[in-house]
């Protein structure tokens, strides 16, 4: 009886219970926009535009404005402008990223250090902090998770079709320009609402580990959809429970359970499946 007590302890407190509700669905939402991350190759966009919203948050703490509209429209803005500068051919993609992305950021360090009122909030941002959220991030994850759902519903086939083939889906009508901007929003709002949950440092992990896990296990594209989601949540309800009673930031508990269970999947799939998984269906 003892054992079941101190098992349920976390759970008497509100602010768990809060942070328990976030993380999961945080997990849940970057497992899901994670899908189209990882099979689009936009990983390292998804690093990248952490990175930015890291400096549109200080500059909102240090001005004293709203966290979602400060740090929203400089993550929203770096992610249009990325496409912008990467479509241009110049400088290759990657390049555009790390110039736009890494000067916000290196923005955000300097503010940090130079207005010491600001700091705590800017720490949270990029560390993650899930036991010092609100009601209002908890809407805002769920608000951007039902979004996202509607959107990716709605939008199955054309998202699908200019994931996977992008001339043919733009002879065929599909604005895959359209496409790429719609993606960028979701993920841009994604970031915008989990990163104060994981942190700038750690978000893109997130982004990450449930897609390619869920990509072991599965060669459908519309089974990694509702996989990766499910994956996401786990990691993040299990990681914020285990990080209670381990006493370390749950951020990093989170990304270590994913890692885990992504390596166990990893070993459990022979190497004939991994061969036989280099290929996805789009059903």
């Amino acid at each position: 009886m003892i054992v079941a007590v101190d098992l349920l302890e976390p759970f008497s407190y509100e602010f768990f219970r809060n942070g328990l509700i976030i993380a999961t669905l945080a997990g849940a939402l970057c497992g899901l926009i994670g899908v189209f991350v990882v099979l689009r190759g936009m990983s390292y966009i998804g690093h990248g535009l952490s990175h930015a919203v890291f400096g549109g948050a200080a500059l909102a703490a240090v001005l004293n404005l709203n966290y979602f509209l400060g740090a929203g429209f400089w993550g929203l803005a770096s992610g249009l402008m990325i496409g912008r500068v990467s479509r241009k051919r110049i400088i290759g993609a990657d390049a555009a990223i790390g110039v736009i992305t890494t000067a916000s950021f290196a923005m955000g360090l300097a503010l940090q250090a130079r207005f010491g009122q600001a700091k705590r909030s800017i720490d949270a941002v990029l560390f993650g902090n899930v036991l010092g959220v609100f009601t209002s991030d908890i809407l805002a994850v769920a608000g951007v998770g039902i979004l996202s759902v509607v959107v990716i519903v709605g939008l199955y086939r054309k998202l699908l079709f200019a994931t996977f083939d992008p001339e043919v889906a733009g002879v065929s009508g599909v604005s895959v320009p359209a496409m790429e901007a719609v993606l960028m929003v979701l993920l841009s709002a994604t970031i915008l609402v989990t990163v104060r949950v994981i942190g700038v440092l750690l978000i893109s992990a997130l982004l990450v580990l449930p897609a390619v896990t869920a990509r072991l296990m599965t060669n459908s594209f519309g089974r990694m959809l509702w996989l990766s989601p499910v994956l996401g949540a786990i990691f993040g309800g299990v990681g914020m429970y285990i990080s209670w009673y381990a006493d370390i930031p749950s951020g990093a508990v989170i990304i270590l359970s994913g890692t885990l269970v992504f390596i166990a999947a990893y070993s459990a799939v022979g190497v004939r499946r991994r061969t036989q998984l280099a290929g996805i269906n789009h059903h």
